[in-house]
């Protein structure tokens, strides 16, 4: 699988916990949840108190929580990780690449959501 990403829009938070690169984060700095509302994706991992670059418009790197289908809509899982949205949560992002198990890295496009 090809690591390319072209965000459009990135912004930064401070961090209110600890943060993985290439997960979910929160309008609020933290890592998201199952099923939350997400500001973007976080580009390096971050402690409580650093200033974190958030892509949240254009195509990014993520971690994969499980297996997905490339076209597939995704949202979060408990740690953040992308997963496929079936019938609750908020949807954060298109999967432009298959993931055929947790812990792989994919390209996804990022869908604006609102709390």
């Amino acid at each position: 699988m090809t690591m390319q990403a072209f965000p459009v829009l990135t912004l930064t938070v401070t961090a209110t916990g600890a943060m993985t690169a290439h997960r979910f984060v929160t309008a609020a700095g933290a890592q998201a949840g199952a099923d939350a509302n997400t500001l973007g994706v976080a580009r390096s991992d971050a402690v409580s108190g650093d200033r974190v670059a958030v892509d949240v418009l254009g195509t990014v790197i993520l971690e994969a929580g499980a297996a997905f289908a490339a076209g597939a809509t995704l949202k979060s899982d408990a740690g953040g990780r992308g997963m496929a949205w079936a019938t609750s949560g908020a949807k954060v992002a298109l999967a432009l690449q298959a993931a055929t198990a947790a812990g792989q890295f994919v390209e996804v496009l990022l869908i604006p959501n609102v709390a």
